[in-house]
């Protein structure tokens, strides 16, 4: 009507400028491959450490028979051993049983007696073998293999070999997924502490040129904000995908020596999705709180005084959503969830231990009423001590944020 865009269409003309001025250029580009160089270090050398740590403590397969019965089981790894190479796994007597004594493998398993992984207990003719289903399942032929050369029986006649798989329990189920809450919260916040430093430097740059006080003459400050808010958002996103190719490239590179997560109580594809959803918001709450800080500062020096507070306020909130995590539903757990910088964290860690998906809804809507309300407050504030700033009716001077706060003499 007044030939001036919508904030919305102003918004998105802002986005699209920064987000294609950020994108290809030379810095933005050598950004990307900054973390990617010690993470490719330390990735092979852990690694390597994990291969050198897998053959070191390579799995037991304990046996638990009478005396004869183990005798014959040894006689017969001997035997196949040289044959077979490394199919078998390595072999040791837990104990050998007297004639009618009973044995509790699982138990022995728990107080993980010879650091075995399995245990094999009944007899060559009957064997039972007990241990967690993929490690029984992995070593079901071997056992009954062994066993045939034990009873000295033709290769077409093997025992079969009943399977006890030992059950996790519910603490051991907890501790897994607090595992997976702990890393997620750590990845969300090295993730959004990385980026959004982008928010910052670019607004001070551009208050330097005066670029932004054009933009601010030609459409509202807040869709400015909006704009490089979301622009920035979207330049993380490439980022992050840039940075998540290269991790994938690596894994199938590195194969089963990379460590493995438990999985969350949610699955891990609402759990990877509501990762990235509170990447957004993390990202969305400290990048407003930087554009606020950016108004006020003129000098790179201002910059660094200013932001310096807030990331270790930011660091605080994090260590409060990470004690929250050993006591959910506690009263830490709720405060951390209310306090917006500290929600995404403290929601990421309820999804890795709670199946629930409905306070994640009423905790995205929070979330985005705080980016609306530090959004307003952070472009008044510009225009209070940016576009107010200049002396009335006099040659115009640079004046730093301390001149500025102070009450202008008569």
């Amino acid at each position: 009507m007044n030939g001036r865009l919508s904030t919305w269409q102003a918004a998105y003309v802002i986005a699209r400028r920064d987000f294609t001025a950020i994108l290809f250029s030379r810095s933005f580009i050598f950004f990307l491959l900054g973390p990617l160089f010690p993470v490719i270090v330390g990735g092979f050398a852990g690694g390597i450490g994990q291969r050198v740590q897998a053959s070191a403590d390579r799995p037991v397969l304990g046996i638990a028979m009478q005396a004869a019965d183990a005798d014959a089981m040894l006689a017969a790894y001997d035997a196949l051993a040289p044959r077979v190479g490394g199919a078998l796994p390595e072999l040791t007597v837990i104990k050998r049983l007297k004639s009618g004594e009973a044995f509790d493998a699982q138990a022995a398993l728990a107080a993980k007696q010879a650091n075995a992984a399995a245990i094999v207990t009944g007899s060559p003719a009957a064997p039972l073998l007990t241990g967690t289903a993929e490690r029984i399942g992995e070593w079901q032929g071997p056992v009954s293999m062994l066993a045939a050369q034990a009873l000295g029986r033709t290769p077409h006649a093997y025992p079969a070999v009943a399977l006890a798989a030992t059950a996790s329990s519910t603490a051991q189920e907890h501790h897994g997924q607090v595992m997976t809450a702990q890393a997620g919260q750590l990845l969300l916040f090295l993730l959004t502490m990385l980026l959004a430093g982008m928010v910052l430097s670019n607004l001070v740059e551009e208050k330097a040129n005066k670029i932004i006080e054009i933009l601010a003459a030609a459409i509202p400050m807040d869709a400015v904000f909006l704009g490089k808010l979301f622009a920035m958002l979207a330049v993380s996103f490439v980022g992050i995908a840039v940075w998540a190719s290269a991790f994938g490239a690596f894994t199938l590179i590195a194969g089963s020596a990379m460590p493995t997560l438990p999985e969350p109580a949610v699955g891990w594809p609402v759990f990877v999705t509501l990762g990235v959803a509170y990447f957004a918001m993390a990202y969305l709450l400290i990048g407003s709180l930087f554009l606020a800080i950016g108004s006020m500062a003129t000098t790179v020096r201002e910059v660094q005084t200013l932001s310096m507070p807030v990331t270790f306020i930011q660091l605080v909130f994090f260590f409060i959503a990470s004690f929250a995590v050993a006591a959910p539903g506690s009263i830490y757990e709720w405060v951390a969830i209310a306090v917006p910088f500290s929600s995404p964290y403290a929601m990421l860690a309820r999804a890795a231990q709670d199946p629930a998906l409905w306070p994640h809804v009423a905790a995205f809507v929070w979330q985005a009423l705080c980016v609306g309300l530090l959004i307003r407050a952070g472009a008044r504030l510009f225009r209070t001590l940016v576009m107010k700033s200049g002396p009335s009716g006099g040659k115009a001077k640079k004046r730093g944020l301390l001149a500025r706060l102070r009450p202008a003499h008569s």
